[in-house]
């Protein structure tokens, strides 16, 4: 009898055992970020506002890039005449036109990238995200929230731990309410 009560100990002290550590195991998740904020935060003005300003640079842009074309389509033809005063003042113009397109393309890009940066750092939009991946977390077992873009030394992870998409419809419910 006293060997059956201790039998009986012992399984039951190895059941708490396994259960015990199978409770402190580490689950970890990941998230796409960037695809939260294309998903979600696109429907908001700041970001509709950084849309049309995008825009208006890329007409300036394809503008500018239509007179660089209209040069070189007259420079052809006072290639064809033989002018030379106009084919070196066409060449002039053409090199000038398309050094102020490399220089505003270039520090427009740069600002649009700052911008685009502010906007997914927003504190609203952060907060947001960050409590919806805190609840999300808590409420199933994760440990751990990696963003995608984000995973220095992370090889490789399985798409179930992906809860990108669960992000985003929680999100997009809460914004409903």
């Amino acid at each position: 009898m006293l060997k059956r009560v201790f039998i009986f100990l012992l399984l039951n002290a190895a059941c708490f055992g396994i259960l015990y550590s199978q409770s402190h195991i580490t689950r970890i998740a990941v998230v796409d970020l960037p695809r939260v904020y294309t998903e979600f935060f696109s429907e908001s003005k700041a970001v509709r506002d950084f849309e049309a300003k995008t825009a208006t640079v890329q007409r300036e842009i394809d503008r500018m890039q239509k007179e660089i074309q209209d040069l070189k389509t007259r420079q052809a033809d006072a290639i064809q005449r033989d002018n030379q005063n106009e084919i070196t003042r066409l060449e002039s113009e053409i090199a000038r036109r398309t050094e102020n397109l490399r220089v505003y393309y270039q520090s427009r890009t740069a600002e649009l990238e700052d911008q685009r940066k502010k906007l997914m750092q927003s504190g609203e939009f952060l907060n947001q995200v960050h409590n919806e991946i805190r609840f999300i977390a808590e409420s199933e077992g994760y440990t751990n929230v990696f963003d995608l873009k984000n995973t220095q030394g992370m090889i490789w992870f399985s798409p179930s731990v992906d809860i990108t998409e669960k992000l985003i419809q929680s999100l997009r419910a809460k914004a409903r309410q």
